[in-house]
């Protein structure tokens, strides 16, 4: 009788601990995962760049990573930033990344110098996510400050579509 009543006590907070499954639903609401966007800035210093793209990883939890094929040009690092859900299928990101400045001269790379830090940027982005989860649209706004704090580019604006990256 004890064994019973143990076993079913057990069983009983093993369901009550246990999570529900996710469903596919739960899933097409979701910003977490890989996404491949295009992004067309209308105003700012990347209006004349027309193939420009994000690379996106949205974590639980709510950090981020952004890459652009543009990365390399100048040499700078991913963004890193934070996002939110603030309705239903609409989020907002925030992330940072950081801007290089080209050597003065040759003679800086061959003695040990290159790129130096050269500023920062902030973009903020307003995603809404399509119903079944498999794209987004998005604005985008960008503030870029350099490496003493001043402003040198404010609220230059884009656009953004998104496709989720799957197997």
């Amino acid at each position: 009788m004890i064994m019973l009543t143990l076993s079913a006590m057990l069983l009983a907070v093993g369901y009550a601990t246990a999570s529900p499954p996710a469903t596919q639903k739960d899933a097409d609401e979701s910003l977490v995962g890989a996404w491949r966007s295009r992004v067309q800035f209308e105003s700012g210093a990347f209006a004349s760049v027309k193939d420009l793209e994000f690379l996106y990883a949205f974590n639980e939890g709510g950090t981020m990573t952004e890459s652009s094929n543009y990365d390399a040009s100048p040499p700078v690092p991913p963004a890193y930033g934070v996002w939110r859900k603030i309705q239903p299928r609409v989020y907002e990101a925030r992330y940072v990344f950081f801007l290089s400045k080209a050597p003065k001269a040759i003679a800086d790379i061959t003695a040990g110098g290159g790129w130096l830090p050269g500023g920062s940027g902030v973009l903020v982005e307003k995603i809404t996510l399509a119903e079944d989860g498999k794209s987004f649209k998005s604005t985008i706004r960008l503030d870029i400050v350099d490496e003493t704090g001043k402003t040198i580019e404010s609220n230059s604006a884009a656009q953004g579509q998104a496709i989720r990256i799957t197997l």
